[in-house]
């Protein structure tokens, strides 16, 4: 683990010129919470993230944001010292927190075990039974009223009545990040640095989530695709591979400001483009004029009858001139040129995912999936009410699912999938192939690249063919050939989206569970097209509400009690 320094260092933040259109937080030092100066990384195949990136970081809520792949999950663990850059420093100060994307958790530890509270808790169990050894008491400290803590942090994360021996592999992926969260903060950090924190949670647990950050009295810097919670934030951090830009407000106000400078930057590209165009047509011009004098002046000195000497004397002033004029214009054209460039600068690349589902057609009336009386038990608790649920997709039905964390849905996926076996019931399958996008996204082989994993699952495509379906996701060139291990969130989440869609056969049926946590939002939109022209089925589990308005769903249900019904609204 590299250390991180605790000792603040005079920095100021990189941030370009200010404009009319943003405001640009300029951080004194008594205020940086957060100094990263000069820092830069690269993968240790020498893909760079970071080139001498400098900025500060206030107290107070900060949103983080960037295109999938820039690095924003990079620049956290280098904060936390979880990775070492290869030049620069970081200073925190105070204490950190760090809930990162994908937490680092086996399935058989307890609830205790994942907050940091067990040996605590153990020790007080300990004393209360009589046994008054000098260690437990060093162990307790100053935590004898842990356990009402501990209960008061889950409680105001929707995590009432979670018994703390309770194993993890029983909690849902939702719970699983709340419970993550309530052991940060369980530390009283002084900085929280929070990756995704939204990822999995029903709407319930989100609200409760964005309460809890409100209160949060310290230095917090959030990556996050959450537009509503993007919007509680003090500040938006824009992230690129040299700079880091801090625009006061909201994530809608910053939007507005990009917008904004965007359309300065369009405009002053077209009145440089319109000036490059004047002067080399001016330059054409004034050569043009300079060969019909040279014409002209080489007739008349011939027709003049002037000495050779100081005829030759006339035309190389003449040339001169000319050559004097043209170096004029020329330098004009270069300097026009300039300018287009510095112009051009302003303008955003973004990158845009192209996601082109198969062409499958499937007729209305067929029955793709039957499952009547169907229940798991874990242990020995039955994840569904007395009886089962019954659930059946027929025709190219646009299925959402929702519901609270916890309440079975990515179970009741995993058994349409064949991937869980029921412990009671009844399941009819049609031939056609099911595709099936995992919450955790555990299904690439993280050794494996990007390509290898794509060509596992899609053998008999040409490898220029894989090669141009990978590029619609994004992995161009390098990027193809990077271990699966070392992507982010986000190019993971793209990397599992190629292999589940572009394998063959082209699947009748897809259930996709959370499919826009990491997206980026340009992702999400892309992801919403693709989804509409569809001629599959499809069942998906999200809790965006905005996302599955988007994708004209003709039918929703809601998993919640054990209990699976139909609903003319959206749930939570």
């Amino acid at each position: 683990m590299w250390p991180v320094r605790r000792t603040p260092l005079p920095m100021s933040v990189q941030g370009g010129t200010l404009s009319a259109h943003r405001l640009l937080e300029v951080i004194s030092m008594s205020d940086a919470a957060i100094v990263c100066s000069n820092l830069s990384f690269a993968w240790p195949d020498d893909t760079p993230v970071f080139h001498d990136l400098s900025f500060s970081v206030a107290g107070g809520r900060t949103g983080l944001v960037a295109p999938n792949g820039s690095g924003k999950s990079t620049l956290l663990k280098l904060i936390a010292g979880e990775l070492k850059p290869a030049t620069g420093s970081v200073t925190v100060g105070g204490t950190l927190g760090h809930l990162p994307q994908n937490l680092p958790l086996t399935g058989d530890l307890t609830v205790a075990e994942v907050l940091g509270i067990a040996a605590v808790v153990r020790a007080l169990d300990a004393v209360e039974s009589g046994d008054v050894s000098e260690e437990h008491f060093t162990v307790i400290g100053d935590d004898w009223d842990i356990e009402e803590r501990t209960r008061a942090q889950l409680d105001r994360l929707g995590l009432a009545g979670l018994a703390l021996d309770r194993r993890l592999d029983t909690l849902s992926g939702g719970q699983v990040v709340s419970l993550g969260l309530a052991a940060q903060l369980l530390r009283r950090p002084d900085v929280l640095l929070l990756d995704e924190p939204t990822n999995n949670l029903d709407l319930d647990a989100r609200h409760k989530l964005y309460d809890v950050l409100s209160d949060f009295n310290g230095c917090l810097l959030l990556v996050s695709h959450d537009r509503a919670l993007l919007d509680r934030m003090e500040r938006i951090a824009e992230l690129g591979r040299d700079e880091l830009r801090l625009y006061g407000g909201t994530f809608t106000a910053y939007e507005e400001a990009v917008r904004a400078e965007q359309e300065v930057a369009e405009k002053n590209v077209r009145n440089a483009e319109q000036e490059l165009k004047r002067e080399k047509r001016e330059l054409q011009q004034a050569r043009e004029r300079a060969e019909r004098r040279a014409s002209n002046a080489a007739k008349n000195l011939k027709n003049a009858g002037l000495p050779r000497i100081f005829a030759g004397t006339m035309k190389r002033g003449a040339q001169e001139s000319a050559g004097r004029a043209g170096q004029m214009h020329a330098s004009r054209v270069g300097e026009a040129k300039a300018r287009l460039d510095e112009a051009g600068r302003a303008l955003r690349d973004e990158q845009r995912l192209t996601v082109d589902l198969p062409d499958t057609q499937v007729p209305a009336g067929r029955t793709l999936f039957l499952g009547e009386g169907m229940q798991v038990r874990l242990g020995d608790r039955p994840v569904f009410a007395e009886g089962g649920v019954d659930f059946s997709v027929r025709g190219p039905e646009r299925i959402a699912l929702t519901g609270p964390n916890g309440a079975g849905k990515t179970t009741l996926m995993r058994l349409v999938t064949g991937e869980l076996a029921p412990d009671g019931g009844e399941i009819k399958r049609n031939d056609g192939r099911i595709a099936y996008l995992s919450q955790r996204l555990d299904l690439l082989d993280l050794d494996r690249t990007v390509a290898e994993n794509f060509a596992a699952f899609a053998p008999e495509r040409p490898e220029a063919e894989r090669m141009n379906l990978l590029a619609r996701f994004l992995f161009r060139g390098p990027r193809a050939h990077l271990p699966a291990g070392v992507l982010s969130g986000g190019e993971r989440l793209r990397a599992t989206l190629a292999c589940v869609l572009c394998a063959e056969p082209a699947p009748h049926l897809l259930l996709l569970d959370e499919p826009t946590n990491n997206l980026d939002l340009v992702g999400v939109g892309r992801l919403e097209d693709a989804l509409n022209s569809y001629q599959g089925a499809f069942m998906v589990v999200s809790h965006d509400e905005r996302f599955l308005a988007e994708i004209g769903v003709s039918r929703r249900l809601r998993l919640a009690d054990g209990t699976l019904t139909e609903t003319g609204a959206l749930g939570v």
